[in-house]
Parts: C-alpha cells; sequence; structure tokens
C-alpha cells in the first residue's frame, strides 16, 4: 500500500457537487492498494497512521498524534499513488489493484484505522470522480509506502 498523509486544518471531498465528507483538524490521506498488499500491510499503515506524530505540542514541536489532539482522518482512494512514468510521457497504472482486489482491501484499512484512532473515519468513494479541497497546515506531507516501511 502506499499512503499520503497530509497535515490539514481543513479537507473536504466533494462528489457530482455534493460534500461527502469533510473534516477539520486533523489527516488526509491519499491511499492505493496493489495486488501484493494485505493484511500485514494493512496493519503496519494503519498503526504507522494512527500513531505518526506530526501535530504540534505545547511547546510547538511535532509531538502529538491525530489520536491524542482529537482530530479527524479523511481517507481518499487514489490509484494513481501507483503511475509508473519510467517510459514515456503517459502513465502506467498497472501496478494498482483492480477494484475486485482494491475495494475489500480499502475498506478493510479503513476499518483497522478506525479502529486504532477509536472513532470513525470519513472517506470519499471507491472509484468516483471526485473533488478534494485541503488546507495543507504547515505544510506537511508524508509519504508511506509498506513494501519499504521507511
Amino acid at each position: 500500500m502506499r499512503a499520503v498523509a497530509q497535515r490539514v486544518s481543513t479537507a473536504s471531498v466533494t462528489i457530482a457537487g455534493k460534500i461527502k465528507s469533510s473534516i477539520g483538524v486533523g489527516l488526509l490521506l491519499l491511499v492505493a492498494v496493489e495486488d501484493a498488499d494485505g493484511d500485514e500491510d494493512i496493519e503496519w499503515l494503519a498503526g504507522k497512521i494512527a500513531r505518526l506524530r506530526i501535530f504540534a505540542d505545547e511547546e510547538g514541536l511535532m509531538n502529538r498524534s491525530v489520536q491524542e489532539i482529537g482530530g479527524n482522518v479523511l481517507v481518499v482512494s487514489q490509484f494513481t499513488l501507483f503511475a509508473s512514468t519510467k517510459k514515456g510521457n503517459r502513465p502506467s497504472y498497472i501496478r494498482s489493484a483492480r477494484p475486485e482486489v482494491a475495494i475489500p482491501l480499502y475498506e478493510r484499512f479503513i476499518a483497522r484505522l478506525a479502529s486504532e484512532l477509536g472513532k470513525p473515519v470519513l472517506t470519499g468513494e471507491f472509484g468516483a470522480d471526485m473533488q478534494v479541497t485541503l488546507v495543507n497546515d504547515g505544510p506537511v506531507t508524508i509519504l508511506f509506502d509498506t513494501k519499504m516501511k521507511e
């Protein structure tokens, strides 16, 4: 799995002109799934995201997690995170899992993350044409790849 976590002061997902989900302070996660992903990837990524210390403490240092500050999380599926631009100018998305594989893994990731956080996780809609609006706070943007675990 690959994910981009952005610390936000606000974020929302609009589908067909209607806001599907909206959060205040918290994390916007863009998440992609590949065929090789499984429960180990879900557990590792959900744990990392829940405990990621990128929010300021009382001294202004990034020492608090989204869980500690009571923030919310908005998860948006984004298969283009597995784009390959190695050859030519048109990206290839061959590493992205097909919906029949990706959707169950994506849904299990959301459930696991909600369990880790102890609260519901808001989402976009898998496969929909979505408009994502955000105010990246900092900006703080962190990349994750469960196969590299850096």
